[in-house]
């Protein structure tokens, strides 16, 4: 209608003008990284603590 370009161009370009990532880096974004590691804690000590309640309740 508009004759403009889709999005799929639209993201195509700034993709294509972005720096490839260094070797070694998976996160391009800082708080990407915060979020995943915060997630990965927050479930191994969930898990610790539920184990905990459980073995002290007595339950096996």
């Amino acid at each position: 209608m508009f004759h403009g370009k889709t999005i799929e161009e639209r993201i195509a370009e700034r993709q294509a003008g972005r720096p490839a990532l260094r070797e070694g880096k998976h996160f391009e974004h800082g708080p990407a990284r915060f979020v995943f590691l915060f997630v990965i804690v927050f479930v191994v000590v969930g898990h610790l603590l539920g184990l905990l309640v459980l073995m002290a309740m007595g339950v096996h």
